[in-house]
């Protein structure tokens, strides 16, 4: 399938309305603990690409020190100890929520991507562009940053061609479970740039 599935927006939205209050208590929590830690901003805001190539403003939590010179790369030692732990949790993704709720994003798909990663796409792989990133994918469920670049975008045109309801919501349950596995820390050997989750 090189399109969304009919009705995925519709899942975008009924998956939102179920998580919307437990995603802004929890994220709470997590801004207040940012503050406390290291003075400065709790969000922090990266283009990525989109569907269609399209360019779009990212929302995190801040995981790295206010005074980091350059945020996207993750040195381990501008990590602040708060981000260490969202990281692992993956709650410093829990704000693209609202990417989702403007449209710019789906709760399942593949990873939003730097503009210098999709330079380097074959024409197979900018297929991945064909679907509205995602919160989580089937790369995340398989390993995260464990898995190699290719890998990772093989697995991304394989959730294309299996894309559904169900299966996005398959791929939502085995998140949890992912969160905990492992694959968080690191980047794949074929990327060693930047972490692009």
């Amino acid at each position: 399938m090189t399109r969304p599935y009919r009705g995925k927006r519709a899942v975008d939205l009924a998956l939102l309305a179920v998580l919307a209050l437990p995603a802004l208590l929890l994220g709470a929590v997590c801004a207040l603990a940012i503050k406390v830690d290291d003075r400065g901003p709790a969000f922090f805001r990266q283009e990525r690409v989109g569907r269609g190539g399209e360019t779009f403003r990212v929302v995190k939590f801040r995981t790295m020190r206010h005074d980091a010179a350059n945020p996207v790369f993750p040195d381990a030692s501008r990590i602040t100890r708060v981000g260490r732990v969202l990281r692992r949790l993956s709650l410093d993704e829990l704000p693209q929520l609202l990417n989702v709720l403007r449209g710019e994003m789906s709760v399942v798909g593949p990873r939003p991507t730097l503009a210098y990663q999709v330079e380097r796409y074959t024409p197979e792989q900018r297929r991945r562009l064909a679907v509205r990133p995602g919160l989580t994918g089937l790369a995340q469920v398989r390993g995260r940053n464990a898995i190699a670049w290719a890998d990772r975008i093989a697995l991304d045109l394989v959730y294309l061609d299996r894309q559904s309801p169900f299966y996005d919501l398959y791929l939502v349950l085995r998140s949890a479970g992912a969160v905990f596995g492992g694959g968080v820390e690191g980047h794949p050997t074929d990327d060693p740039i930047a972490r692009i989750d």
